[in-house]
């Protein structure tokens, strides 16, 4: 039986990614919706309908949406703009590049990308709308909230928390362990060595507070 048809909202360069995944894992992208209609995705020679500006989109019945948007603000704001229960009876199922390596006992939420060669590992759990991006790791028995995202070549060691809204930087990581609040920051290269109370912002190795995440 066939995916369901998506919507991507957003148009930007990550949904050009997302774009990607969908289409080597077999799931049709119905078309784009963004606030610009030049955005690239749909001006690039992808075949991707623009549908319209996200305030006050509807979706059509029979299909599903995919957050393709990088900024994790944008996102969660996209997501308090929406009604409750469509935010989450309209999400998509997870996708998941075919070079990715997920764990038949892993739990996905609707909404989450996993993009080409991540790991998500025995027992692992990720939260809607979650981007688990290109390498990225996550190990046995770690829980990652709601639109969170790992970046490119992050590592999270075994029975890592990390909360809501949080970005773990390109090529950051956390010890096993570790718990990473909601609304956080991992700085680019940083090792989380011990607990990250919510809205910090982290940097270095090992990891230190530098102040409120923005």
């Amino acid at each position: 039986m066939g995916r369901m048809p998506v919507i991507l909202i957003g148009g930007g360069g990550h949904a050009g990614v997302v774009l990607e995944v969908c289409r080597a894992a077999g799931v049709p992208v119905v078309g784009v919706v963004d606030d610009d209609r030049a955005c690239p995705v749909a001006t690039a020679a992808d075949g991707v309908a623009w549908l319209g500006p996200v305030d006050g989109f509807v979706m059509p019945p029979g299909t599903g949406f995919l957050l393709a948007i990088g900024d994790l603000a944008a996102r969660a704001r996209v997501l308090a703009a929406m009604d409750p229960a469509l935010a989450v009876g309209l999400a998509a199922g997870a996708v998941v590049h075919p070079s990715a390596t997920v764990s038949g006992t892993a739990r996905l939420g609707d909404g989450v990308v996993v993009m080409a060669g991540a790991v998500v590992n025995r027992h692992a759990k990720v939260g809607m709308h979650g981007i688990v991006n290109t390498r990225a790791v996550i190990e046995h028995d770690c829980r990652v909230g709601a639109n969170s995202h790992l970046a490119p070549g992050s590592v999270l060691g075994g029975g890592v928390w990390v909360g809501e809204g949080t970005l773990v930087g390109l090529q950051a990581g956390g010890l096993p362990g570790v718990r990473v609040g909601d609304g956080c920051v991992v700085g680019a290269g940083a090792v989380v060595v011990g607990d990250v109370a919510d809205h910090t912002r982290v940097v270095g190795v090992p990891a230190r507070a530098v102040g409120a995440a923005c």
